[in-house]
Parts: C-alpha cells; structure tokens; sequence
C-alpha cells in the first residue's frame, strides 16, 4: 500500500510503501504489495487541516456555526488553497474527525460539469476521534472533496 502523506504548513506529498508511524509521528517504510495508495486528512471545525495548511482552531457545536464561519473567513482562506496534485489510479481517503463534537461525513466529486461523469465517494459515520476510509478509482479530471456536515470548503484535486 503507498500512502500519500499531506502535511500542513503547505502541500507536501510523500509516497511511501506500507507506512507506519516512527517516534515523530512520521510514517516509516515497510514493505507491502498492495496497489493502492493513502491520503490521509484530518477534520476539525470547518475545515481539512492538511489543504488549508494551517490549523484555525474553530470550535464549532453544530453545522451552523460553521456557516458563519465560512461567511466570514472563506474568501481569504481561498486564496491558500493548493489544488491537491495526483495521479490517475486506486485511492484510499483515510478521514479523521479530530476533534468536531457532531458526526461527519466526507464527499469526492468531479468539479462542476464534470461531477455527471466522473467517479465519486462518501460516506458519514464519522463521529470524534473516529476515521473512516473511503476507497475510489480516480481518472485524470478536477474533482473537489468537502464535508457537508460539518461544512467544509470544496478543495480542488487534479488527477492526472
């Protein structure tokens, strides 16, 4: 299994065969045969960590706090956003609700027109301190993931 690592402080992506986590927390290698490949995120309070790059720390009780957060902050925090680069095959989204006391969910689409043929996942369950894995086939196109429960910004992906 190769995982994608995404880090915040910017987009920084690592494929490594079969991760595990070393003392600092950094994926260490192991050897696996498997084809597909992780992309590991972390929700909090209205936002992804890894694709807005830094940690807003808003604490939300319910879908319409974060509304109004985003009513307020998303225009700038837009501006941040790096489209996720990869490749066209077999995906595992590995999502964690951190610390976001009301359930999640996790939604993959193609962006815009191309949402009607483009593959797409979700799926919601997950409560704090739970993950989830949402396993999908991307081929090359703009997608966008969000979570509307929570709500979340749409964060571009390009799969080439």
């Amino acid at each position: 299994m190769k995982y994608v690592r995404i880090l915040s402080g910017g987009l920084f992506l690592a494929a490594i065969a079969g991760c595990t986590a070393n003392k600092t927390g950094i994926p260490a290698l192991t050897e696996s045969s498997d084809t597909a490949q992780v992309v590991t995120l972390t929700q909090t309070g209205c936002q992804f960590l890894e694709t807005e790059g830094k940690d807003y720390q808003y604490k939300t009780q319910n879908e319409k706090d974060c509304k109004q957060i985003n009513s307020k902050t998303l225009t700038e925090r837009k501006q941040q956003f790096k489209p996720l680069q990869l490749k066209a095959g077999k995906y595992i989204f590995r999502v964690t609700n951190r610390d976001v006391p009301y359930e999640l969910g996790f939604y993959l689409r193609g962006a815009g027109a191309s949402g009607i043929t483009l593959p797409k996942t979700s799926g919601g369950g997950l409560t704090t301190g739970t993950t989830q894995e949402y396993e999908i086939t991307l081929t090359p196109g703009q997608y966008v993931f969000s979570c509307p429960l929570n709500p979340t910004p749409d964060y571009p992906i390009i799969v080439n």
